[in-house]
């Protein structure tokens, strides 16, 4: 009887890896990823870094944004009956006017609005706070509310006021007339340098509403800003046939 004939399995012919080569591999691997993790270790700072300062700068450009806005629109209303001046109290740190209100949580009318800077617990920060607009004596301080942070550190700002004159000064109080101009300077923090965003903004108001009916113009402003008799400049705006 003849022995059964066994054909060799055709698996033994792969070939597997070794120990060696395990190790080897696993070694080039470990090479591998610490080679990615000192690379990402060293960007990733980096690329945090930048967008911290995109976001800050996206952040700085919106606030001067809505500081121009604010500004630009300010009206040349007194607080009284009584009083003949507007409503404007600017120095280098703060500027108060009155504006239209507008925002979603805002009753029709009038507004006070004060950006000015402060301290809390981040440090140095531009707010801006408002308040509805009611006629009181000048002598009355405002009291203000809904302090919303415009702009933190490492920027600060500063404003300065320019009238027709194109003279620029650091502050603008109880002046018969509205500056022409106000210029926002931001400085960075540390090294104080100017930065490039600073910008000035015209004031669209520019002519008292006793003006405008009035026949010379330019005399009556001249007239309110010398602070010359108000019953002149009364009797200069009205017309022919008109009771004084």
């Amino acid at each position: 009887m003849s022995t059964p004939r066994h054909w060799p399995d055709p698996r033994w012919g792969e070939a597997g890896f070794t120990l060696v080569e395990m190790m080897i591999a696993t070694t080039l691997m470990v090479f591998i990823v610490a080679a990615l993790g000192t690379v990402t270790a060293q960007w990733l700072p980096n690329w945090n870094h930048g967008m911290a300062r995109m976001e800050r700068d996206e952040r700085l450009a919106f606030a001067l944004n809505r500081i121009v806005g604010d500004l630009s629109v300010a009206e040349f209303v007194p607080v009284s009956g009584k009083a003949k001046t507007p409503y404007f109290d600017g120095s280098e740190l703060s500027v108060s006017f009155l504006r239209t209100a507008i925002g979603p949580n805002s009753h029709p009318g009038l507004e006070f609005v004060r950006i000015r800077e402060t301290a809390d617990v981040g440090g140095l920060a531009l707010i801006r706070e408002r308040a509805s607009f009611a006629p009181m004596d000048a002598d009355v301080p405002v009291r203000l509310t809904d302090p919303v942070v415009l702009i933190r550190a490492p920027y600060r700002v500063t404003f300065a006021y320019s009238g027709s004159d194109d003279t620029w000064q650091p502050t603008w109080q109880k002046a018969a007339l509205l500056p022409t101009r106000i210029r926002i300077t931001i400085r960075e923090g540390v090294t104080q340098q100017r930065l490039a965003v600073s910008t000035a903004t015209l004031i669209h108001i520019d002519t008292p509403a006793e003006c405008v009916r009035a026949k010379n113009v330019g005399q009556c402003i001249t007239q309110i800003g010398t602070g010359a008799n108000n019953e002149t400049a009364t009797n200069e705006t009205a017309t022919p046939g008109e009771p004084q």
